[in-house]
């Protein structure tokens, strides 16, 4: 499917700005909790659609639900509780890196839509095998289930990993281990120099 470039509401046309660095404002707009829904709804409405969008109050819903529909790439919603494994503001080096590594593309001197951006996403190399980009590599340490490694000294480590990739809104996970656990944890951490 073609990246749309007008949205249509009655008989008036928005110009779209597809570029991906704008979606990704889009998506930090939406993130902000420091301003008010309405606040934040205007903002993704007048950074994808234009100050000209902002004329006509009548068209807000069907703009705010337009965009809903194009930053999902015309795709329906992921459920809500679904735990996500990427943010593309928080790895958007990850993301650099990996369209370098795979594409040789460098993304802060190219600009793409985002409907495009979003293909080529889901297009980087990811292996089982370990030949991985950096950021498949990461979102699958964050989708690992480390309940499934016996090795108490192995599974520390991936739950330090995990500690240190999360996103910003996952919560901690606490983990209750037994003494014999704790001892292992805590003689890592002395062999570490902690």
């Amino acid at each position: 499917m073609k990246c749309p470039q007008y949205a249509k509401v009655g008989d008036r046309q928005y110009k779209i700005n597809t570029s991906f660095r704008t979606a990704i404002r889009c998506q930090e707009i939406a993130q902000d909790k420091s301003i008010g829904d309405f606040e934040r709804a205007l903002g993704i409405i007048c950074t994808l659609f234009g100050t000209e969008a902002l004329d006509n109050s009548e068209d807000y819903e069907k703009l705010l639900e337009l965009a809903k529909k194009y930053l999902s790439c015309g795709k329906e919603i992921e459920e809500a509780n679904k735990k996500p494994d990427m943010n593309y503001i928080k790895d958007m080096d990850l993301i650099e890196a990996s369209f370098m590594s795979d594409y040789h593309i460098d993304l802060t001197q190219e600009d793409m839509d985002w409907w495009k951006f979003n293909n080529l996403i889901n297009g980087l190399s990811n292996s089982e095998l370990g030949n991985c980009c950096i950021l498949n590599n990461i979102r699958n340490l964050r989708r690992f289930d480390a309940s499934k490694i016996k090795d108490t000294a192995e599974k520390q480590k991936i739950l330090e990993a995990q500690r240190f990739w999360a996103l910003d809104n996952e919560e901690e996970q606490e983990v209750n281990l037994t003494k014999e656990q704790q001892k292992s944890v805590d003689e890592f951490y002395k062999s570490l120099g902690f």
